[in-house]
């Protein structure tokens, strides 16, 4: 039976809401280490060492250098947001070489307040990073059949920051998102960078394809979404900020990629014994169709199994109500010296380093 029916049974709404969103399939997804290294680099030039270690220990993260296979919850990079942005007196933590001085992300929503429409936050959004900003410029670009908000460096030999050009595109479509009490959607976003080695990370980030290689970092909107009408009252700011940055860096959205689809679709079955035909058909699409989706998204129908049975066996580490070989039980290994073998193949770490 599916978990979501299951509890639906037992509790009230409000714990039905409150266990989807500690049990939910995306914000159970964890990236590469890769993902933040560039957040990390820029972190450590606001810190001293030991107030470096002091942060990555207080957040659930190794202090010895990061492997590149060991993986990244949701919770250990909003835990390091919502320490490290007050403790370096930067909202953008050594992302860019001017501090964004504390605060700035409360002024930020008190200037969408006179907002007549979602172009005209966007536009808000624009001018406003444009003051404090010395690395590049927000061009806003406005068309009847795109909006394009594009990062234009001002000196072309400024090399890309990719986490910080991230988490400003993030934050643009999180805000709008937020604003108009549905997830935006996205037509295309492209980085003026290589496409790294974690580029698979950005599905969970983006509800839309992604390039690399672009003439400059910027995100495509559809003109028609525009439509909608700003609903947030100011009194909700406060919740917004005191979860940043959850509601703006993580989508909400379950069907924008189709191996985020195929993922929401194992977690909400029996994902042990679900074949790739039982998801093609679910998706309503030929298992072959499914199968050369999957490959053009750079993954498959396995690897987005094992990535689930990771990710599931990390929240549950970190949770710590069961033991480590009833975990191994749940997540498929017939013996508890092959789900440490797994683990560490998976994270580099061992599934005792995950406990909270």
């Amino acid at each position: 039976m599916p978990i979501s029916s299951f509890f639906a049974k037992f509790v009230s709404d409000h714990d039905i809401k409150t266990f989807m969103t500690n049990h939910d399939p995306i914000s159970l997804t964890t990236v590469s280490a890769g993902f933040i290294e560039d957040w990390l680099d820029a972190l450590r030039s606001r810190c001293t060492s030991v107030e470096m270690t002091s942060l990555l220990e207080s957040s659930g993260l190794q202090t010895s250098p990061m492997a590149s296979t060991q993986r990244i919850t949701l919770e250990e990079i909003a835990t390091l947001y919502q320490q490290a942005a007050p403790a370096t007196g930067d909202e953008m933590m050594g992302l860019w070489s001017r501090a964004i001085r504390p605060r700035a992300l409360q002024h930020l929503l008190t200037v969408q307040r006179e907002a007549s429409s979602m172009l005209s936050a966007l536009f808000r959004f624009s001018t406003f990073w444009n003051l404090l900003l010395d690395d590049f410029r927000l061009d806003l670009r406005s068309s009847p059949k795109q909006v394009e908000l594009a990062l234009i460096p001002y000196s072309p030999h400024t090399e890309p920051q990719r986490f910080g050009h991230m988490l400003i595109l993030k934050l643009a479509h999180g805000l709008l998102s937020w604003l108009g009490g549905v997830e935006t959607p996205v037509h295309e976003v492209r980085f003026a960078f290589s496409r790294p080695d974690f580029a698979a990370d950005y599905a969970v980030v983006f509800p839309c394809p992604v390039a690399f290689d672009a003439q400059h970092t910027s995100i495509l909107f559809d003109p028609s979404q525009f439509d909608r009408p700003v609903t947030r009252r100011p009194t909700e700011a406060s919740v917004f900020l005191e979860r940043a940055p959850r509601d703006w860096i993580f989508t909400g959205s379950r069907a924008h990629t189709n191996s985020l689809r195929v993922r929401a679709f194992l977690y909400g079955e029996t994902w042990q014994s679900c074949q790739l035909p039982d998801a093609a058909h679910a998706l309503k699409i030929t298992p072959r169709t499914l199968n050369r989706r999957l490959k053009e998204e750079g993954t498959s129908f396995q690897s987005i199994k094992d990535a689930l049975r990771r990710d599931i066996a990390i929240r549950a580490l970190q949770q710590g109500t069961d033991s480590i070989e009833q975990i191994a039980f749940d997540t498929g290994f017939s013996a508890p010296s092959n789900f440490h073998r797994a683990f560490h193949k998976w994270t580099n770490r061992t599934p005792g380093s995950y406990r909270l």
